[in-house]
């Protein structure tokens, strides 16, 4: 534990069920197709896969949804899906669930973003990934994107906080998110996006969660262990957006957080750092941050309750989500250790 009561942290996750977080994002759907070796192909030098399973779950800023149900808030997404089987199974998915699918747009020619990843391994073992190909849509209409700036600005007043879900896939964009929040009753606001976060600069955003590769893309620089590099560009990042908070995740070396007025503060990883799979962790970040600061956590103590829920995600296959029963585990865990 880093200077937070363990008290403090296990309320903050009690008041999870009491929030509500309207969610604006670029829905993926992470297919993963797990297959047997079999043989070598005589047709080219590639693996044959005797299929096995293949599963399909929210990926992108639907795996962000996902694990804020799974951390029992209510969640407002609005997004955009195709009228084809990845978007119905999506919808089918978040039905299930109890979410509210209403906000979410179903467009008959467009087609649903989709990243499936190939597994291949032996009998009893862990497939590993061999081959990821991606389907992405053309452009969003303009008319589609007007009239999700529309539901998510009637949505803003009943949600506790907003989070931004950018992966440049179309539907989140830096002018749809000044629509929405700016002239609003201003509630946590916050964004997770995968390459363009300086555009998103003085819209009135609370916070921001970026990797550490992604912040070296946005200063055409790299980082690696020069952690006064990593100050002044987090710094620099927070100061240009002009956000109350910057929490930069950096794999096995944790995370930094940057506060308005305060020197930037390292929190070390939680758990190992030999992890199963990354895929999805920073939404999972995202979620338990903007939920924590929405049941009124400060910013070191959300990103406290982040660290946790990365460090057990990473350490699952696949997309995946953390539970509050899981969080609460994990703090009790680390109090008793420290």
């Amino acid at each position: 534990m880093t200077t937070a009561e363990p008290v403090r942290l296990l309320a903050l996750l009690d008041a999870f069920p009491r929030q509500t977080v309207l969610v604006v994002s670029d829905f993926v759907a992470d297919e993963f197709v797990a297959g047997e070796i079999s043989r070598v192909s005589r047709e080219a030098p590639v693996l044959i896969l005797r299929h096995r399973e293949s599963r399909l779950v929210p990926g992108g800023g639907g795996n962000a949804v996902n694990n804020l149900a799974d951390l029992g808030a209510r969640v407002l997404p609005v997004a955009a899906v195709g009228n084809d089987e990845a978007g119905r199974a999506l919808l089918r998915y978040f039905r299930r669930k109890g979410v509210d699918t209403a906000s979410i747009e179903r467009l008959p020619h467009w087609t649903t973003p989709r990243k499936t990843r190939f597994l291949a391994g032996w009998t009893h073992t862990a497939g590993q990934q061999v081959l990821r190909v991606d389907c992405e849509p053309e452009s969003l209409p303009e008319e589609v994107r007007r009239r999700i700036q529309r539901r998510a600005r009637s949505l803003v007043g009943k949600a506790n906080a907003v989070l931004f879900s950018d992966y440049g896939l179309g539907v989140v964009t830096p002018a749809l998110a000044r629509g929405i929040i700016q002239g609003r009753r201003r509630p946590v606001v916050t964004i997770d996006s995968r390459h363009d976060l300086l555009s998103y600069a003085g819209l009135g955003i609370t916070a921001a969660t970026p990797n550490e590769p992604e912040l070296e893309a946005q200063y055409h620089t790299r980082i690696g262990n020069d952690t006064a590099r990593l100050a002044l560009l987090g710094e620099r990042t927070r100061r240009r957006m002009n956000l109350e908070a910057l929490v930069v995740t950096r794999g096995k070396d944790g995370m930094v957080v940057f506060e308005r007025g305060r020197r930037h503060r390292f929190i070390p990883i939680y758990g190992t750092d030999q992890v199963a799979d990354v895929t999805g962790a920073g939404d999972t970040v995202i979620a338990v941050f903007t939920l924590a600061l929405a049941a009124g956590g400060s910013f070191y103590e959300a990103a406290l309750l982040a660290n946790y829920a990365g460090g057990i995600v990473v350490t699952k296959r696949g997309t995946a989500t953390v539970s509050r029963e899981e969080l609460e585990a994990a703090v009790r865990a680390d109090a008793a250790h420290s």
